[in-house]
């Protein structure tokens, strides 16, 4: 069974309040109250779109009438469907979304783990680009920096740290553990370096605690923006919250 990708340019979307009252009876109270906490209004548009996609797979792909499930949290935020309220006979689906820039994006696999993350290519608002990456210089392994920046210009260098973050991003959300995790036990051999709107490309691999992993990650590219899939179609292997055999230290830019 093949697993879900979809992308909805909310950037794009501007609906009518007749259309937004309606998005909003298709949410949960408290979804819908986390929602009109948003300061900016493109904000809010991509989370209701968020919310949206999730409610809309659990639909087409579990069999559910729209009102007819609650999704819940996990105690780190990822929304999910609790396997109490699967219907028997029908394969649960984890799911997870992501949105920023124009769009909000949805990967979703029939088992095991799945994160997503999209990440638009912007550069950082009060800081020059060199003095960015001195500020995030341990989020990342020797490699990695070697590689971001042999990327070329600022502009290719930072397009290159994006992929880097966000990979790691869809990791972390795909096992859940939040922000404690030590990104350097966690390092990416991105290929190809040059890619193609419009393509998936999945050979890039990952390496956790200089051992490779066998995960797959997909990244496709749209204008500014770049989606990454990370996702295992079956449990086992080391646990990626154990303690690190040995530990990566930081490395100076």
């Amino acid at each position: 069974m093949d697993g879900v990708r979809w992308a909805f340019r909310c950037g794009s979307w501007v609906p009518t309040r007749s259309e937004w009252t309606l998005a909003a009876r298709c949410v949960q109270q408290e979804e819908k109250e986390r929602i009109a906490q948003f300061v900016f209004a493109k904000d809010a548009k991509s989370a209701m779109a968020g919310r949206l996609l999730i409610r809309k797979l659990v639909c087409e792909k579990m069999g559910f009438a729209w009102d007819g499930f609650r999704l819940e949290r996990t105690a780190r935020g990822k929304p999910f469907l609790p396997r109490t309220s699967s219907t028997p006979g029908v394969t649960h689906w984890n799911f997870n979304v992501s949105h920023q820039g124009d769009y909000a994006v949805l990967a979703a696999e029939p088992g095991g783990q799945v994160g997503v993350d999209v990440m638009k290519t912007s550069r950082p608002g009060s800081s020059s680009v060199q003095e960015f990456f001195r500020i995030m210089n341990r989020q990342f392994t020797y490699l990695e920096w070697m590689n971001i920046r042999k990327a070329g210009s600022d502009w290719d260098q930072l397009d290159m740290f994006y992929r880097h973050w966000a990979l790691k991003e869809s990791f972390i959300k795909a096992i859940g553990t939040g922000l404690g995790f030590d990104l350097q036990r966690v390092e990416f051999h991105i290929s190809p370096n040059q890619m193609r709107e419009g393509q998936v490309y999945p050979q890039t691999q990952m390496y956790l605690d200089n051992e490779v992993e066998h995960w797959t990650f997909e990244v496709s590219l749209a204008k500014l923006h770049a989606v990454y899939v990370s996702f295992i179609l079956e449990a086992g292997g080391r646990s990626c919250t154990e303690s690190p055999k040995q530990p990566h230290r930081s490395n100076n830019l």
